[in-house]
């Protein structure tokens, strides 16, 4: 059955704000934006009444731990971190990842309706990542893209983490050394296992090679944990050595290098900008970078690197950034349009826009403005959230299966 949200305020952020707009959903897609008048509504359709609030794509967070390190659970919902292998590149989020994580219908509220969930940042290569949505009852139907990334570490945390057990890598050297080392052997053994089928031999599939190989291809994005600037330089350097795509995630110190940045065209998922300079690394952690950033012409996304800073705080990250430099639009883009372009998931969600996923957000108001909050949230289409005036707080659709 179709549903059209109608007489809102239409942001559909890849495109101008159209005011009385409607959005026309059918089987989880969205098939149409425009004026009230333009848009033809199926008789059937159910009507949304969106007056006097905006409407705007769920946003997506496209660097988390959401599901992996669950909140509440202690030490037995942390499974971010496979920390007995530096190269841990067959390592999966998606066996992680417990959808009754709390932290999900946290997500929801916050106008959250896609997140990239990653491992963590212990290994020089932590492995692959995952695009889930933030509702559904298990993974099988939260996923909606498998392929997207790889996730690898620079800095203080895999030369902490090996550094304390006495073996390589404990210094920057030893963890680019790492990374130089893998990516050559997935070199040979991609050559290898070509000459094989040309030959028509057997080849031996190692999953750790066959993981590096697809990012060798272009097939999975690179997304590279680095705080300093130098050690920003030292991915942008490995990635020229081997031809991967890169996207620099956190990028603490990116805007003392924001015209290297922008004219290598590497993207920028920065953040989490609610911290403190827990560590050396975040010594020139500031709300003004992400305005450098943008305004130099780099590719920037917005994260809360969930749990560190919790999810539904994306959107205050971006109000405060604005608060310190960071044009508005390009806010909003920093946490719609952006990281879907940077992760090769724009032709799934990140705007309304015929074709996209059907994730919708009715918000009371301009959400960059914090007195305002997520009023109705729809997932593919569905509504999966509600803010109970009367209640005072938000409600989530059961995920739990009922005869």
């Amino acid at each position: 059955m179709a549903s059209a949200i109608v007489g809102g305020y239409v942001v559909p952020v890849d495109g101008e704000p159209i005011d009385g707009g409607t959005v026309l959903i059918e089987d989880g897609k969205i098939v149409a934006v425009g004026t009230d008048a333009d848009v033809d509504i199926p008789d059937e359709a159910e009507l949304i009444d969106a007056a006097g609030s905006w409407v705007l794509p769920g946003f997506l967070d496209a660097h988390v731990h959401l599901g992996v390190h669950e909140e509440g659970e202690g030490w037995s919902g942390n499974d971010t971190n496979e920390m007995t292998d530096p190269n841990g590149a067959r390592f999966r989020a998606i066996d992680g990842i417990d959808p009754s994580d709390v932290g999900f219908d946290d997500a929801l509220s916050g106008g959250v309706t896609s997140v990239v969930v990653k491992p963590g940042s212990g290994n020089p290569i932590g492995g692959r990542t995952i695009a889930v949505k933030t509702w559904g009852r298990t993974t099988l139907d939260m996923v909606f893209a498998e392929n997207v990334s790889v996730k690898s570490a620079l800095g203080e945390n895999p030369k902490r983490v090996y550094g304390d057990k006495k073996v390589t890598p404990s210094t920057r050297l030893g963890v680019a050394a790492i990374i130089r080392e893998a990516f050559t052997k997935a070199r040979n053994y991609a050559a290898q296992r070509e000459h094989a089928r040309s030959e028509g031999k057997p080849f031996d599939t190692d999953l750790t090679l066959e993981t590096l190989a697809e990012v060798l291809a272009g097939e999975l994005y690179w997304d590279q944990h680095t705080h300093r600037a130098d050690d920003i330089i030292t991915a942008i350097r490995l990635s020229e050595e081997f031809g991967y795509r890169l996207v620099v995630n956190h990028g603490t110190e990116g805007h003392l290098i924001a015209d290297v940045l922008a004219e290598k065209g590497i993207p920028v998922i920065l953040g989490p900008l609610f911290t403190t300079r827990s560590k050396v690394e975040l010594r020139n952690r500031t709300l003004r970078s992400a305005g450098v950033l943008a305004r130099a012409g780099v590719q920037l996304a917005i994260t809360t690197d969930h749990p560190v800073v919790p999810i539904n705080f994306l959107v205050y990250q971006a109000a405060l950034a604005v608060k310190d430099g960071l044009d508005p639009d390009a806010a909003l883009h920093a946490l719609t349009v952006n990281p879907a372009r940077m992760l090769g998931l724009d032709g799934k969600v990140g705007a309304l826009k015929p074709g996209l996923d059907a994730d919708v957000v009715i918000w009371s108001g301009d959400p960059l403005d914090v007195m305002n909050r997520a009023l109705r949230v729809f997932v593919r289409g569905r509504e999966v959230y509600t803010f109970d005036e009367a209640r005072g707080e938000g409600v989530v659709v059961d995920r739990q299966y009922r005869e």
